[in-house]
Formats: structure tokens, sequence, C-alpha cells
């Protein structure tokens, strides 16, 4: 370990600051949650919560949002690479970070399905460059994305379902088809990255030392290509699934038709964050994940 994420004992832990299971303090919130650069037209986003594999809490996602919003507005901008810093594209939602940094008031409210529809809606195009885990909402904004490559190793998947959730973005159905839909969102199974070529989750899976010099030479040969037929084919392509009911799918919390079905699958939701949390503050983080993972080992 070096010396700039020191090992700092339990007995000399602090109160009301975080810590991983090493005893690694996670920094708090801040605008260095997610990073910001632009070289050769390629505009790179990359999500910097590394100790806790890039867990999306309210400050990611915020972040993020402003970094996309300003990919779009930057003229020099032509292609967006999202990824993830560390060992992780996104290990999904930071189910314990409201604990110790609550969003502050003053701060808009903002949820990761809001960026991935500016993902959807963005002129330009965005690649997701994947290593490590891309589950829940990781697995959600990758596929939002319109390219995803990813290394060799990377695990991904939807697990919503372990938690007694639904899915916040549901663009599995419309990535897949309907067999492969319900085998990912009903089973809550994660998959290896050649499995989730095969079903069309990801486009290319190289070997992880690949990753970023794929990933590179692919936005880079599109920045370099004509802008306008790449907006409008993207707002095409975009469109024809508008069409076929995208929208209407991605909604379907506000559709009459599941009404019933949203308010019972709501309250499921409350009473599994309240016995989630119950169980965490009693017997810690590993007791809960080892009870909700305990059919996946």
């Amino acid at each position: 370990m070096t010396t700039e994420h020191p090992i700092v004992p339990e007995e000399q832990q602090l109160p009301g600051r975080r810590y991983t299971p090493a005893g690694i303090e996670v920094p708090a919130p801040s605008e260095r949650d997610v990073l910001y650069e632009v070289r050769d037209g390629v505009a790179w986003i990359t999500l910097n919560r590394p100790m806790i594999l890039n867990a999306a809490d309210w400050s990611l996602i915020l972040h993020l949002g402003r970094a996309l919003d300003r990919a779009e507005a930057d003229a020099d901008v032509r292609v967006v690479v999202l990824g993830g810093a560390g060992r992780a594209f996104c290990a999904g939602a930071d189910l314990q970070s409201a604990q110790f940094y609550p969003k502050p008031d003053d701060l808009p409210d903002q949820s990761m399905p809001d960026n991935g529809m500016r993902i959807w809606r963005m002129s330009k195009p965005v690649i997701a460059s994947v290593r490590g885990h891309a589950v829940g909402m990781g697995f959600q904004i990758a596929g939002m994305c319109d390219l995803t490559i990813a290394a060799e190793e990377a695990v991904v998947g939807e697990l919503q379902i372990r938690n007694g959730l639904l899915p916040p973005m549901l663009i599995t159905p419309f990535l897949t088809g309907l067999k492969e839909a319900k085998w990912v969102l009903l089973t809550g199974a994660t998959m290896t990255a050649a499995e989730a070529q095969r079903i069309g989750i990801v486009n290319q899976v190289v070997p992880a030392a690949d990753l970023d010099a794929t990933v590179e030479a692919l936005a880079v040969k599109m920045a370099a290509l004509p802008a306008v037929p790449m907006v409008g084919m993207k707002k095409i392509i975009n469109r024809v699934y508008e069409i076929a009911g995208m929208m209407e799918g991605f909604d379907y919390f506000g559709d009459p038709a599941l009404t019933d079905l949203t308010a019972s699958m709501q309250r499921a939701s409350e009473e599994a964050r309240a016995q989630r949390a119950a169980l965490i503050e009693e017997q810690g983080w590993d007791a809960f994940r080892a009870q909700r993972d305990a059919n996946f080992r």
C-alpha cells in the first residue's frame, strides 16, 4: 500500500468519517469525484472514487452531469469517453454514502437516470470504457452510452433484484432480446464481458492491457469523421428506438397499467432499504453483502 492512501488502524479512525474495510479513509465528496480532460477532440470523463470502485453517490452523480453538460457545450469536443479510475468502471449505487455525507440542501436533486438521458440526448457519441465491475447503475450508464468497449476481465450485471429494487434505467430490454433481458433482470446474475458481448450489451472485448489504447484509437478515429453526419446518425438511430416506444419504457413508473405494481414495488423497496440499513448497522456491510449474495456464490 502506498503512502498516498495510508491504512488507519481501527482505534485511530475518527467518528463521522468513512473508511474502507482495509482502513483507508474514503475522501469526502468533492469536484474531484469526476475528472474532465479534452485532447484530440475527445472529452475524457472519469469517475474518480477508486477506493470504493467508483460507486455512485450524490456527488459523483452531480459532477458527472456537469461534465456531460460541459462536453456537450464544448465546440472542441467531437466524441466523449466515459471510464472509471482504478480497478472498476462503477460498482453501482453507493449504499453507505448518505450516512456519512448527506447531500446539502442547497444542491439540485439529480439522479443517474438524468445522466443517462444526458448521454442519450447528447449530440456527440459517447463511448463507455469498462474495466472491472460495471453493475447496477454502472451497468445501466454503460448501457446508455452509444458504444461500450470492455476489458476481458470485466464483470457486468443488473443487481437490483438482489436488493429488492427495480432498475431506475430500464435499458437492458432495448440492448438484448426478450429472453436475454429476462435472464439479466430476473436473476440478478453477473456475467463476463464475453457473455455481455454475445447478448448485445458490449460491442467489443479486448485484453485489459489494451483497453485504453483501443478506446483512444476508436475515439480519435470517430472524432475525425465529419461532424454533421455523426450528429445526424446518432439522432436518427435514437429516434427509431423512441418511435418504437423506448421513452415510454424508460418511464414505466408513470405507466397507468403499472400503477399498482410500481406502488407495491416502491413499498417493498422501502422495506428492503430499511432492512438493509438495520442489518448494516447491527452486523456491518460484509454481513449484508453475504446475505444478499448468498445464492450467487
